[in-house]
C-alpha cells in the first residue's frame, strides 16, 4: 500500500510538472492535472492540500535532485552541480517546471524564494569547503559568490529558455562559469576543472551508473 501511495504521488508530481511547465501557475488547473495523472481528486488531495501546495511540491522535488558526494576537487563538484542542473533542465520536466514556478511572477502565494535560498545554501557550503581546501583566491566570500552564481544562472537559463527552449543552455552555462571562476578559483585548480559543454550529461550518466555518486572525471584530450 505504501509503495502504491509513493507511485501515486510521483504520478501527480509528474503530471503537475507538465501542466505547470506548459501553462504556468495561474493558468494551470487541478482538473487538467487530474486527467493527466489519471488519479481521483481524493487521491490528489490526500497528498497535496491545494494547487499552491502541489506547486511547492514540484519546486521541492526539483530542489532535491542534487548530485551526491562528488570528486575530490570541491570546485569541480560545484561545477558539476551547476552543469547537472542545466542538463536536467533540458531533460527532466519536473526540474523545468520547478524552475519555471520559481521564476513565475504571476505565481502569487507560492514561496518562490525557497528554491533560490536552497541553491544559495548549497553553493555557499561547497565554496566554504573549497576555501578550507585552499582552492579559492584569498578575497572570496563564499556567500557572496554563491549569490552571484545563483542570480547569474537564473538569468542565463531564462534567456536560454526564451531563445532556444534550453537547447543552448550547456554552452551558456559554460560561458558563465568561464567568466566567473577565474575571479574565484586559484589558477592551478581552475586549470584542472572540466568545463566542457558535455560535462552535465556525463555527470548524469555517472549518477545513473553508480547509484547517485559520480565517479572520477574522464580524461580530457
Amino acid at each position: 500500500m505504501q509503495d502504491r501511495a509513493i507511485l501515486t504521488r510521483q504520478a501527480i508530481l509528474a503530471a503537475a510538472a507538465g501542466v505547470f511547465e506548459e501553462r504556468g501557475y495561474r493558468a494551470a488547473t487541478i482538473s487538467e492535472i487530474l486527467v493527466r495523472a489519471g488519479v481521483t481528486r481524493g487521491a490528489l488531495y490526500f497528498h497535496f492540500s491545494s494547487k499552491e501546495d502541489l506547486a511547492e511540491g514540484v519546486i521541492r522535488e526539483q530542489d532535491g535532485r542534487l548530485p551526491g558526494v562528488g570528486p575530490e576537487c570541491v570546485v569541480q563538484q560545484l561545477v558539476d552541480t551547476v552543469v547537472l542542473h542545466a542538463h536536467r533542465l533540458r531533460t527532466d520536466p519536473v526540474v523545468r517546471a520547478g524552475v519555471r514556478l520559481a521564476l513565475d511572477q504571476q505565481a502569487e502565494g507560492l514561496d518562490r524564494g525557497g528554491s533560490f535560498r536552497r541553491w544559495g545554501e548549497v553553493g555557499t557550503g561547497l565554496l566554504e569547503q573549497a576555501r578550507e581546501r585552499g582552492e579559492l583566491l584569498p578575497h572570496v566570500v563564499p556567500a557572496q559568490t554563491a549569490g552571484v552564481l545563483v542570480g547569474a544562472f537564473a538569468g542565463v537559463q531564462a534567456l536560454s529558455r526564451s531563445l532556444s527552449g534550453y537547447q543552448d543552455l550547456p554552452r551558456r552555462v559554460t560561458d558563465l562559469l568561464r567568466h566567473v571562476l577565474p575571479s574565484v578559483v586559484i589558477p592551478p585548480v581552475l586549470a584542472a576543472v572540466d568545463l566542457s559543454e558535455t560535462r552535465g550529461a556525463w555527470v548524469q550518466e555517472q549518477l545513473h551508473d553508480t547509484g547517485g555518486v559520480p565517479g572520477p572525471a574522464p580524461l580530457i584530450t
